[in-house]
């Protein structure tokens, strides 16, 4: 399985994760307090981090994809940075930087 990943950056995590919620239907499956959520459907997973110089700006995209043998960055042709990654490797690296996550993905 794979679904498209979307990462960009916000100033306002609380108010980030209103609109996103609203926008998907569904509420984050992670959230670390004024610093990070990350939302998973079937179809996107999409990560929010604080970083108001950046607010509003898209950090990376990214395919999350059951088979990656293991969590990858490359830049495209035209500059953008994409990721490849299964949602245990995405786990790891947000338990990673935000131990206090303990984040554990379910099975889509």
């Amino acid at each position: 399985m794979r679904r498209i990943h979307i990462a960009l950056a916000i100033s306002d995590l609380n108010d980030a994760i209103t609109d996103i919620r609203s926008r998907l239907g569904v509420a984050p499956c992670v959230v670390v307090p004024d610093t990070y959520a990350l939302f998973r459907t079937t179809s996107v997973n999409l990560s929010l981090t604080v970083n108001a110089e950046q607010a509003g700006l898209l950090r990376h995209l990214g395919i999350e994809d059951s088979t990656a043998k293991a969590f990858m960055t490359e830049s495209g042709p035209d500059g953008f940075i994409w990721e490849r990654f299964t949602a245990e490797q995405q786990a790891d690296e947000i338990n990673a930087c935000w131990a206090q996550a303990n984040y554990t993905p379910d099975k889509p």
